[in-house]
């Protein structure tokens, strides 16, 4: 089938109904798709055969009744072991593992599939549980490429931004944790300026609506710095690290005046400071991508 196949002509079998689980087979459900489901708490499975899925008592039935198989489970082990069971079952299959883990365990798990004799898709998705169906959630997927071409339409319904990124199932993993990386840097920078406007007395709703360009702003610096180091050039006629010291240590002192936490930015300090003290003063701030490599 093409990237376009028939919803009634592909059967798809959900093992994992927890929160992302039944979410992923209530969107298959409302795109027509047969889908037949699995969980080790059946209770876990009542509202999806309640909109139509078929239950199985096992992994294997599930898989038996499927072209498709979906792996959406607690931890990158799990469903391994979870796909060990049905072995030789997932022969001529396509297994999508959508579960967390890590980059080592969607290779081992894809070697696993693969030598079963089944296709093999590994997807990150990158939404909460409600968003998925919709147009804009976004899932990495690597893997077999005439696999995810073959079920591209599937995978859409899932997600509607769906796409391929890599033959090697651990990129997706990799994507993943490197948007929830820049995720977690963004969001405690944005509680430290919170708990410094905040003892004095500032609105954040006012701060955010008029500080609006100047945050959108830095989301345009990443593919800059990206550039950069991808080619290893650092050098920069303007914005150098050398510029950050002065900055960074007002925020220093007004955050230790004020008794907040002055932890995350005398740790960004202290990697300005080292890398100027190394010789790299008039370099972008991405030189300091050196220090997380040597880390």
């Amino acid at each position: 089938m093409s990237g376009h196949e028939n919803a009634q002509a592909t059967t798809v079998a959900v093992l994992g109904s927890g929160e992302m689980g039944s979410a992923l087979a209530a969107a298959l459900l409302d795109g027509g798709y047969p889908v037949t489901v699995w969980n080790r708490s059946e209770d876990r499975t009542h509202p999806l055969v309640a909109k139509g899925a078929q239950l199985a008592a096992t992994p294997t039935e599930a898989v038996g009744a499927a072209d498709v198989v979906i792996v959406n489970v607690k931890g990158g082990t799990v469903a391994a072991d979870l796909l060990r069971t049905s072995g030789a079952q997932l022969g001529g299959r396509t297994v999508v593992d959508l579960t967390d883990g890590t980059s080592e365990q969607s290779t081992a798990t894809a070697q696993l599939v693969r030598e079963y004799g089944a296709d093999y898709l590994h997807g990150q998705i990158m939404t909460i549980a409600p968003a998925i169906g919709s147009s804009d959630a976004v899932v990495f997927y690597g893997g077999t490429r005439t696999a995810f071409d073959r079920h591209e339409a599937l995978l859409r319904t899932l997600g509607g931004r769906a796409t391929f990124v890599s033959p090697d199932p651990a990129v997706p993993v990799l994507y993943g944790m490197a948007v929830h990386d820049i995720m977690w840097g963004l969001l405690n920078g944005f509680l430290h300026a919170s708990a410094l406007l905040g003892n004095a007395g500032l609105p954040l709703g006012d701060f955010t609506q008029r500080a609006d360009p100047s945050l959108v702003a830095l989301s345009s610096l990443i593919p800059m710095l990206a550039k950069e180091i991808d080619s290893a050039d650092f050098a920069i006629p303007y914005g150098a690290l050398k510029h950050h010291l002065p900055s960074l240590d007002d925020l220093l002192a007004e955050s230790h005046t004020r008794g907040i936490d002055t932890d995350l930015p005398s740790y960004t300090r202290e990697l300005v400071a080292d890398a100027i003290a190394a010789g790299h003063g008039h370099d972008s701030y991405s030189r300091l991508v050196e220090h997380f490599r040597r880390g």
